[in-house]
């Protein structure tokens, strides 16, 4: 047994003891070091089953939407899904990067910052994540340093095969112990050649040797390209991308094709000739014409699913995806239609509101009612006139954000939507920016304004918490996670959950200042939720108001297209009743 595989390699039918004979034929550093795995609860599941999706030629394919796909189709089929993302860059989370460089942070229960192809995950499955479902880089060499540093290598040189790549393999058995699902998809971030990339290639094409015939499944994605001069797509990309691929040692089961045109039969059969796949596995992803929510219906058609179990040896009964169809008809084709203005700083970036797009979406779908979202810069609002902007909308959203680029345009849109009986609906940021233009306009608080954008404002009605006030580093540092929230009897958001309690995920430093709390509800703000102290202000909304909501948190994370968050279905349904009564 060489010295380079993994230490769990061979062990994986009954334990390994130190009187082993097994043992003595091992370094003593690699005992160790498997006897700390098990501690860390790694034990081999024998009836796990494990799909791997790496991506080529460029970024940006949609693995993760592919990945997800995969998941909703196999979950209708009775299968238990578990996903988890490797990303390579080196950064231990995205929560320190700019939505320039990276999009939507995407926030967990358990207060993570992670990949925004986690919503992917979350939306189209079940399935509910950890922080241990996405793990970076960072996190695999920090690991590794820590071991280094706690002697657990006993003197031995630390390399990336064995140390790096072991490590990896660690995290997909954690996910693999942990969620007790019958399928444990794995998405690959980046493409294949990306030197950062190479050790969780190295890392999954070990764990395949390991895990034997029948239990692995390997889907590469890839772009097949049309060229417009040619008037023809182009399979040598795909071509090249396979090829590095196999020289790394790992040979796909499924081709997944990106195109814009359709693949003809003769395209497939080059591709799976090249590329050394059967015909039949290689699935054409075109780009969908209206929805996301269209791709598990395509790729069903493609028989992506039957391909999967058949190569892990499966045999589930056939995926029921009508209940999907009809979530697809209602994003299609809906009864009604309405205009909704996201005033973001982001906004030229599809990535950066992820969530909050598809929550819209979502609240659309629970009212069969197409969303039609306007992307309105929110430095342009500062520039132009509000009545023009905003006059044919039905609803204005506030989403999060960070720094004062753009705060008050996003404060004429909160205004505008007070003053004109126009739904509103603030998201974390978006409940601060409500604040201060209610001070300003209508308490009268000359200057009133958040600390963060001013720190010598004369009324901080936004101030930063108790608890951020010695806070020193950045990442993973912010109110992150899923708290509780209290909500007051009769109230709109108390009606619109249902529900007297809820938990919400949160990621902010800066809250209502209490100081200003009387001032606020004797002029019409309702505090509809708090934390269950009472001490923190979650919601708020305007009694004389259709529809005007603002929370400290982000629901946008915990909604489905199956499972609409209840207060974008209430913001979807304000927006549309708004519309028909101006269009009558």
């Amino acid at each position: 047994m060489g010295y380079g595989l993994s230490p769990l390699r061979g062990f994986s039918k009954r334990r390994l003891s130190i009187g082993d004979t097994r043992a003595n034929k091992w370094p003593i550093s690699r005992v160790l070091i498997f006897l700390w795995y098990r501690s860390e609860g790694l034990g081999r599941c024998h009836s796990m089953k494990y799909v791997f999706v790496t991506g080529g030629v460029v970024s940006s394919l949609g693995k993760g939407l592919t990945a997800a796909s995969l998941g909703t189709l196999l979950e209708n089929r009775g299968i238990k899904v578990a996903l988890q993302k490797f990303d390579p860059y080196l950064n231990l989370d995205p929560g320190t990067m700019s939505p320039f460089q990276h999009g939507e942070v995407y926030v967990l229960d358990d207060g993570a910052e992670t990949d925004l192809d986690l919503g992917h995950y979350e939306r189209f499955t079940s399935t509910k994540l950890t922080r241990r479902n996405n793990t970076t880089s960072g996190q695999v060499y920090q690991q590794v340093l820590d071991n280094e540093r706690a002697g657990r290598y006993l003197g031995k040189t630390v390399q990336v095969i064995p140390h790096v790549t072991d490590e990896i393999q660690r995290r997909i058995h954690v996910i693999a112990e942990e969620s007790k699902a019958d399928i444990l998809i794995t998405e690959v971030g980046g493409t294949v050649g990306d030197i950062e990339g190479l050790p969780f290639l190295e890392a999954i094409r070990e764990f395949a040797q390991d895990a034997g015939p029948g239990n692995v499944c390997f889907i590469h994605v890839t772009y097949v390209p049309f060229i417009k001069a040619a008037g023809e797509l182009k399979t040598k990309p795909t071509q090249q991308s396979v090829a590095k691929l196999r020289e790394i040692g790992i040979t796909p089961h499924l081709l997944v094709c990106r195109c814009e045109k359709p693949l003809d039969k003769e395209l497939r059969q080059k591709i799976s000739m090249f590329c050394n796949v059967p015909f039949e596995a290689v699935i054409e992803e075109k780009d969908v014409d209206h929805t996301i929510y269209e791709v598990p219906l395509m790729l069903q058609r493609e028989r992506m699913d039957d391909l999967v179990c058949e190569t892990l040896r499966l045999n589930p009964p056939p995926a029921n995806m009508g209940a999907w169809q009809d979530i697809v008809r209602k994003t299609i084709a809906p009864q009604h239609r309405v205009r909704i203005g996201v005033v973001g700083k982001y906004v030229e970036l599809q990535d950066a509101y992820k969530s909050v797009y598809e929550a819209l979406k979502h609240g659309g779908i629970a009212n069969d009612c197409g969303v039609q979202i306007e992307q309105i810069e929110a430095e342009e609002v500062e520039k132009g006139d509000p009545a023009k902007i905003f006059k044919d909308l039905g609803g204005i959203l506030v989403p999060g954000g960070f720094g004062d680029r753009g705060i008050e345009g996003k404060i004429l849109a909160a205004r505008y939507a007070r003053e004109n009986n126009l739904p509103y609906l603030g998201l974390c940021l978006g409940m601060q920016i409500a604040t201060i233009e209610f001070g300003r306009n209508v308490l009268g608080l000359t200057g009133a304004n958040s600390i963060e954008f001013d720190p010598a404002t004369p009324h901080p009605v936004i101030s930063l918490q108790d608890s951020q006030k010695d806070v020193k580093l950045m990442g993973g540092t912010m109110r992150l996670g899923a708290q509780p929230c209290q909500l007051v009897l009769g109230t709109k958001a108390q009606r619109l959950y249902g529900a007297f309690v809820i938990h919400e995920r949160h990621r902010h430093r800066y809250e209502f200042n209490n100081t200003y709390r009387a001032q606020f509800e004797n002029e019409g703000v309702c505090f509809s939720g708090t934390t269950p102290d009472g001490s923190l202000v979650e919601i708020l909304e305007l009694t004389k108001h259709p529809f005007f909501i603002a929370c400290q948190f982000h629901p946008e994370f915990q909604s489905k297209p199956n499972g609409p968050h209840p207060l974008f279905k209430g913001f979807i349904a304000a927006a549309h009743e708004r519309m028909h009564h101006r269009a009558l």
